[in-house]
Formats: C-alpha cells, sequence, structure tokens
C-alpha cells in the first residue's frame, strides 16, 4: 500500500482516540511524597477532572530527587492523555537552575495544560531581634551577620534570601534546613534570627506575636497577611518570588486532549468549592489557557537561571 494510503488510514484514527479521551483511567503524577501541599492540591486537581471525564484519575506519588524522579515520568510517558504531572516551580524551574544533568527539559518533554495555583512567601524574625521593618532589618544586617532560614536548598525561601541579598547589596546567612517545620522550631527559639517560609506555616506564630513578618514576596499582599507590605512597598522594589503548581502533560499530547483538561481545570478552580480549599492552603486561584503556562514556565526558567548563577546557588 502506498505511504499516502496508509497516512489516510492513520490519522482518522489517531484523531479518533484523541476525540474518545480518556479510554481508561488517567494517571496523575504528584512527584512528592503524600500529605504534603503538593499532594493535596494535585488530588483537588484529580478529583477536578475525574469529574469532568467520566473516568478515575489515579494520584501516583512519585517522590525522589527534589521531584525529578515522578517529573521524568511523565516526560518519558505516552503522549495519550493518559499520563499527566502536576508540576511545581521547582520540578520545572528551579531543578533545571541548580541540577546539572536533569533527566528532562521542562520546556521541549512537557504540553502546559494550566496553572493551578500560586503563593508568595514571608520574611519573618524573631521579636528579639529588634527590628519592625525591612529597613530595620537590612541596616542590622549591614552591623553584624544575620541568619535566615530556609526548609532547603533550591526552595522559594532561599531563593527570596539570594534574590534579597542581591538586590539590596546586603549579605545574611542563609541556613537551609530539610523540612520547614524544624526551621520555624528554632526561629522560634532563637537560633535562627530570620526565616522566609510559606504563609500558612507561619500563620499562627504570627497572630500569636511569636514571629515578626517584615515582607511578603508576591507582586501584591498576601490576602492572609493584608497588613504585612510587599518587598516593593517595604523598600526593596525586584524581590518578586512566588511558588505555583500547574498541570502539565508529555509534549505531543493531542491538543484536543489538551483544550479539553484545560477547560476542565478553569472550571474546577472557579468552583466554590476549590477556591475555599485553596484559600484555606493559604494559596490564590490561578488558572488560564495553555499558552499562559506556556510564557509562565518559560520565564520562570530564564529567571531562576540567572538568579542560581548569579548568587552561585547549587544543589545538596
Amino acid at each position: 500500500m502506498k505511504r499516502r494510503h496508509l497516512l489516510a488510514l492513520v490519522l482518522p484514527t489517531t484523531a479518533a482516540r484523541a476525540q474518545a479521551w480518556p479510554y481508561h483511567p488517567v494517571r496523575l503524577i504528584v512527584p512528592f511524597a503524600a500529605g504534603t501541599t503538593t499532594d493535596i492540591l494535585g488530588r483537588i486537581a484529580g478529583a477536578a477532572i475525574a469529574q469532568g471525564v467520566g473516568q478515575p484519575v489515579v494520584v501516583d506519588n512519585r517522590s525522589g530527587a527534589g521531584g525529578t524522579v515522578g517529573t521524568a515520568a511523565v516526560a518519558q510517558a505516552a503522549p495519550d492523555g493518559h499520563t499527566l504531572l502536576f508540576g511545581t516551580s521547582g520540578t520545572m524551574a528551579t531543578n533545571s537552575a541548580i541540577m546539572p544533568n536533569l533527566p528532562y527539559d521542562p520546556l521541549r518533554d512537557f504540553a502546559p495544560v494550566a496553572s493551578f495555583a500560586r503563593t508568595s512567601v514571608v520574611l519573618g524574625v524573631r521579636p528579639q531581634l529588634g527590628v519592625a521593618s525591612l529597613g530595620d532589618f537590612l541596616a542590622l544586617a549591614r552591623r553584624r551577620s544575620l541568619s535566615v532560614g530556609s526548609a532547603g536548598t533550591g526552595t522559594t525561601g532561599h531563593l527570596t534570601q539570594a534574590l534579597l541579598q542581591l538586590r539590596s547589596g546586603v549579605v545574611t546567612t542563609h541556613v537551609p534546613y530539610r523540612d520547614g517545620v524544624r526551621a520555624v522550631t528554632d526561629l522560634l527559639n532563637g537560633t535562627l534570627d530570620a526565616m522566609v517560609y510559606h504563609p500558612l506555616g507561619f500563620l499562627p506564630h504570627i497572630q500569636s506575636g511569636a514571629i515578626r513578618p517584615l515582607a511578603v514576596t508576591g507582586a501584591t499582599r498576601h490576602f492572609l497577611f493584608p497588613e504585612v507590605p510587599t518587598m516593593a512597598e517595604a523598600g526593596q522594589p525586584g524581590v518578586v518570588v512566588e511558588g505555583w503548581w500547574a498541570i502539565y502533560a508529555p509534549a505531543r499530547t493531542p491538543a484536543p486532549v489538551i483544550a479539553r483538561l484545560n477547560v476542565l481545570t478553569n472550571a474546577a478552580l472557579a468552583a466554590p468549592t476549590t477556591l475555599a480549599e485553596l484559600r484555606r492552603q493559604g494559596l490564590e486561584v490561578m488558572g488560564g489557557t495553555p499558552e499562559a503556562l506556556a510564557e509562565q514556565t518559560r520565564a520562570e526558567v530564564a529567571a531562576q537561571r540567572e538568579l542560581v548563577q548569579a548568587a552561585g546557588i547549587t544543589a545538596d
């Protein structure tokens, strides 16, 4: 049979399969352990997609190597819409900036579906430090060494510390922890001078007065702390750092499948129950088109590579 006749047979079959998607359960790979924020959000997203497609969406936690194990598994999966990734700014941008020989390319190996949620982080200090503002903190750091903790190398907290140092010219000592809870404990007991952490983790300690918030890293103020200024409002422009989550499929997944997933994700994000749950997690809704997520990913990859190089950050 001639090649053009073969193509005539294959192309309608491929289009028909995309139209019929999904024809068996969908696997949503979450590249972090069960119980993490990424896992909680991934299950929210999976349940919403399942309602719209009439097939189960099975959350598959593939943790390891800073999220690279699960992310690489999606990059290598068949591009048929039955394997999806619940990715993060860390797996899609930070890892590519700090990890040599990454087993996937965040821009080449994935088809963006939709952004899901985001959050800024908070610079908090122990009240005994005696500073009431970001300006006070930087002034004190010019006079003596101050320690700034984070939940680990390459986290939004670490990136904020590095970017603040570059923009202000004020050197602080970064202290990475293996998890944020231990770092918060050390901030509370005075072992650390300051820490950059996600709002929900700081919330009860800020409410009790045990931690004093100086600034948030978003372009706008965080809804949990409307009285806390942004970095720009506090006098240090150019320090905008946000963590975010988004859904991706393997590259070359059929466009009709991507379009349908995008519609389902945006519909889920508009639902009052999803909005309420995200706010309980201290997060803001995103959503949008696949093209917007593609641009967001490109911009984040470029920005983080520039920051990591300038700050000399390397993987643990």
